[in-house]
């Protein structure tokens, strides 16, 4: 078995060498992986002799797009995604303190990459690097993936010449704004699953069950209870037209979408969302711990209070919540304090008021944002699990509810049909 020795950068970005024994250069790369290991070179010291290309180690074939289904060429090679970007910024961060220079950094990137939409996005800023140009421009030319925030940051840490720190703590932002979003998603999986179950079931027992029992109930007439009555219309309606009731809802379903794009639904769509008894709240502190969590990032690494407080505003998805937000720009060109600003409105709780104050007094602002943003993000992970201990009895008792009414609709019947035969 091939013998290959290796030099990695560590998660504390030391340099680390040794051997390994591996069936095949892309085994002895998984391997390096899977110890948190970053390959800077890997060799094979047994058989013939692999060298990788300057500053990287050999990546596994690309298999050509065009041998790919055309459903997942796009999906499979040609997008970058989230995913790819907290990859990006984490190898980055790990190389940089390991002392590799940002254009052999971007080299054992592409070394690594297996997607080619990913490793079009490295080719594109090691040619900006090796054009003299700055990392940040060429992040410029990819909005979709590198936001303001982003670029800002890596602009500073330029400036600076603190570029390793900044993608530090860019890798920390990325990952903790994941790790909120997944809790997020994760939780409401479940909720949805039961929320489709119900409707399937409530639909079939319409559909296909309530009209077996019609030839029973036809000679019956008004001699049955109104609630069967109704039900038996309701299933009837369901049989005949059901294709065109979820043609319409799919229609709905879409209409209702793109209304909520523009600017005046998205608006409506805010308001509401705030208001709802549960999850309001959990989505205000969610949308002031971005801010808080962006404005701290961009604070501890350098970048003014005034641009930073603007960028930061970009990254609140909520109408009414950046509205709120959108005292400060205005009070900070005033010569006016944060805390002062927010403390208006009467939107903000005395907690965010008073850590920001303390912030401003103390000379730590980026500290204390940061902390908030902390705090925010606990209560919004302990909110979702509160809501979800309310939500799911309820979806389970309202799927049992419907069902439960209507087979107490055709038991009510089959007893009316029994005291009309006695």
């Amino acid at each position: 078995m091939p013998q290959f020795s290796y030099k990695a950068a560590q998660k504390d970005g030391s340099i680390t060498q040794g051997s390994l024994v591996a069936l095949s250069q892309a085994a002895a790369l998984r391997q390096l992986r899977e110890q948190g290991l970053t390959p800077v070179r890997l060799s094979a010291v047994t058989g013939d002799t692999v060298s990788l290309p300057a500053g990287g180690d050999a990546a596994p074939p690309v298999r050509p797009a065009a041998a790919r289904p055309f459903w997942l060429r796009r999906n499979a090679d040609e997008v970058v995604g989230r995913d790819d970007v907290l990859a990006l910024t984490s190898e980055l961060a790990v190389l940089l303190r390991a002392g590799l220079p940002i254009d052999r950094a971007i080299k054992v990137q592409i070394d690594m990459s297996s997607k080619a939409g990913y490793t079009s996005l490295l080719r594109h800023l090691l040619e900006t690097v090796k054009g003299g140009k700055p990392l940040s421009q060429g992040l410029e030319r990819r909005p979709e993936l590198f936001g303001n925030f982003f670029v800002n940051m890596v602009r500073s840490g330029e400036a600076s010449g603190q570029l390793g720190t900044v993608f530090d703590r860019l890798a920390e932002y990325l990952h903790r704004a994941r790790e909120v979003r997944s809790t997020v998603v994760s939780a409401l999986i479940y909720p949805a699953i039961l929320a489709v179950v119900a409707l399937l079931s409530v639909a079939v027992m319409l559909g296909f069950v309530v009209p077996q029992f019609e030839a029973l109930f036809a000679d019956m007439g008004d001699g049955l209870p109104g609630l069967t009555r109704a039900v038996i219309a309701l299933g009837d309606a369901v049989k005949a037209w059901g294709w065109l009731m979820l043609l319409l809802l799919v229609a709905a379903w879409y209409g209702a979408r793109a209304w909520l794009a523009r600017p005046e639904g998205s608006s409506w769509k805010d308001r509401k969302l705030l208001r709802l008894p549960l999850l309001g709240g959990v989505m205000f502190k969610y949308e002031l711990a971005r801010f808080a969590r962006t404005l701290g990032t961009l604070l501890s690494n350098g970048v003014s209070l005034l641009q930073a407080i603007n960028i930061a505003l970009s990254t609140v998805d909520n109408s009414v919540v950046r509205e709120a937000l959108a005292i400060l720009p205005p009070a900070i060109k005033a010569g006016r304090r944060m805390s002062d600003a927010l403390a208006e409105p009467g939107t903000f709780s005395p907690m965010v008021i008073q850590m920001v104050r303390v912030g401003e007094e103390s000379g730590r602002l980026d500290e204390m944002m940061l902390e908030l943003a902390r705090v925010y993000e606990r209560d919004v992970e302990s909110g979702i699990k509160r809501g979800l201990t309310v939500l799911e009895p309820l979806l389970i008792l309202g799927m049992g509810g419907m069902i439960a009414l209507i087979i107490v609709s055709i038991l009510m019947g089959i007893l009316s049909v029994n005291d009309l035969a006695m």
